[in-house]
């Protein structure tokens, strides 16, 4: 009969495995004599690695709220994030309205972008992401901030043009 003490610690350095091989520990493998050790340091290196993916989460996140975000009255959003050859430009409209694709690449043109890849979704709702590089080589004078505006105006002056109410 196998003893309850046995069948735990036989349980716990079946997780302790576990948790050395998703945390690719150093730690030798998990014999009685060694136990308290390769534990320790199964725990240290959990620990560095817990860390490590907390950077990675921390950069994303910084990443992410580095984006700039314009949202307009008229309800269209325009993110622009600056690449390393270009831009990387995102509207998103919460309806589609016949012709806003065509404004937005027009504005591209005025800009002297050209579109190298584009996703577009106009089924319910517009939305649109484009990396666009200078056409020209003047992309360095160009910022991300220039190029939100100029994209947000074309949309504003679009919509006011196509205002029902208007």
């Amino acid at each position: 009969m196998v003893s309850r003490e046995y069948k735990r610690d036989s349980s716990l350095r079946e997780k302790f495995q576990l948790l050395r091989s998703i945390t690719n520990s150093n730690a030798t493998k998990l014999e009685s004599h060694v136990l308290q050790e390769s534990e320790t340091s199964i725990i240290v290196d959990a620990s560095k690695y817990i860390k490590k993916l907390k950077q990675k989460v921390e950069k994303i996140n910084n990443e992410t709220t580095s984006e700039k975000y314009f949202c307009d009255p008229t309800g269209h959003m325009v993110t622009v994030e600056t690449l390393e050859k270009g831009f990387m430009i995102k509207v998103m409209s919460g309806k589609n309205e016949a012709g806003l694709l065509v404004c937005v690449l027009e504005a591209f043109e005025d800009l002297g972008l050209e579109v190298v890849e584009a996703r577009v979704s106009c089924m319910d709702s517009f939305s649109l992401h484009a990396i666009g590089s200078s056409n020209n080589d003047d992309c360095e004078s160009m910022d991300g901030e220039s190029v939100k505006q100029a994209v947000a105006v074309a949309i504003r002056t679009w919509s006011d043009s196509h205002d029902p109410k208007g």
